[in-house]
């Protein structure tokens, strides 16, 4: 059991963004909450029951194995989607199980014809199309022979969803090219029910684009970044800050890191602190040496910027994040002492470390950053 840190999921904090989320949407529209990576590094178990308790029973998730996780939390208590990842050899078992998930090309929908049959069960298919994106879906080309196969195998196949993704919604850069993908992905909808093929629903929008184009909610939103209180860009929450007379962030941050001080140490002017020379200590300085490194997912690339909280006050890395430590400037902090704790994301007394600043200061993105986490690190729930 990994005991260098521990992770809190703020369960008032995510009803207060769910409750945010569903109001901006409204109440026909389907909400799926984006479990991938590890529910953005804030664990897929723990944050699934955290979920569930708060009213969310439709999750979206990468793979089987992530699929599985949720099993493992909620039994049949939710609806799961697979939106990537479903090797041969699973099939059975996620047909089985009344899962869906995205089917992208030919060679899947087969497997999932023969696994159908085998199994005498409809499995719940969403169609992915190809709308602009250039990773994963159907051509319109392609949509003559997925209408002939439904049609024939009907017995076997239902037509849950039509999907897509936008390719940068996040990014007002991507305009026209997003605008293209919506007109195209409604296109396809339409031959599709011109050819007497209807899903149940249509759904395209992740969290980017179901703000910056609410034209794309739909019938179903797959909310991953904002629901764990975090914006996709600031460009997103700038145009949503835009519309409103109150300029406060509505979200809150759901996850926070805490460790403790292992250790402090006295250094002299003069000298280099960790390896190398890429820091040398200006004055006679005190440091504390914190047992979390690059492995645990505390970047290297924080090296001499990145910032934590130890009794009250922003504290510095100095010198090289490790593989399992790192080491802190405490100079002015009164009265610091082993097993203080330390908040490397959240809040300590007045003052916080969002993960935005931390991934300001590291170069990653907000999500890159969070999945990075390590999932060895225990997570709980707290009020």
């Amino acid at each position: 059991m990994h005991t260098n840190s521990s992770i809190e999921l703020n369960q008032t904090a995510y009803q207060n963004n769910i409750d945010f989320l569903r109001k901006t949407f409204g109440k026909k529209v389907q909400f799926s909450s984006v479990v991938k990576g590890n529910a953005y590094g804030h664990g897929i178990k723990e944050f699934v029951t955290m979920a569930y308790d708060c009213g969310v029973s439709h999750f979206s998730v990468f793979d089987v194995e992530e699929a599985k996780l949720i099993k493992e939390a909620l039994a049949d208590k939710a609806t799961i989607m697979v939106m990537g990842l479903v090797q041969e050899i699973d099939m059975e078992w996620i047909i089985a199980n009344n899962v869906e998930f995205f089917v992208f090309d030919k060679i899947r929908l087969n497997q999932a014809i023969k696994a159908a049959k085998k199994l005498k069960i409809v499995a719940k298919i969403h169609i992915e199309a190809e709308t602009g994106m250039n990773r994963t879906g159907f051509e319109k080309r392609e949509l003559s022979a997925v209408i002939t196969t439904f049609k024939k195998e009907k017995e076997h196949l239902y037509l849950k969803g039509l999907c897509t993704h936008y390719a940068g919604a996040e990014s007002i850069a991507n305009y026209y090219r997003v605008e293209k993908q919506i007109k195209k992905f409604e296109e396809i909808y339409q031959y599709l029910c011109d050819n007497d093929l209807r899903p149940e629903i249509k759904h395209s929008a992740c969290s980017a684009a179901s703000i910056m184009f609410p034209k794309t909610r739909m019938d179903l939103v797959r909310i991953g970044i904002m629901q764990y209180g975090l914006w996709s860009s600031p460009e997103v929450f700038v145009n949503y800050l835009s519309t409103k007379k109150n300029k406060t962030d509505p979200l809150k941050r759901v996850i926070t890191w805490k460790s403790n001080v292992m250790s402090l140490k006295k250094v002299s002017i003069g000298d280099f602190i960790g390896y190398g020379t890429s820091f040398l200590a200006e004055r006679n300085m005190k440091i504390a040496v914190i047992p979390i490194g690059y492995s645990h997912g505390y970047s290297r690339s924080l090296s001499n910027q990145g910032r934590v909280l130890i009794n009250g006050q922003r504290c510095i890395v100095v010198g090289s994040v490790n593989m399992n430590m790192m080491t802190v400037d405490v100079t002015d902090v009164a009265a610091v002492k082993k097993d203080d704790e330390v908040v490397l994301i959240g809040s300590q007394e007045e003052l916080t470390v969002s993960v935005a600043s931390f991934s300001d200061f590291s170069n990653q993105l907000n999500y890159e950053l969070l999945t990075r986490i390590a999932k060895t690190i225990p997570r709980k729930i707290i009020e």
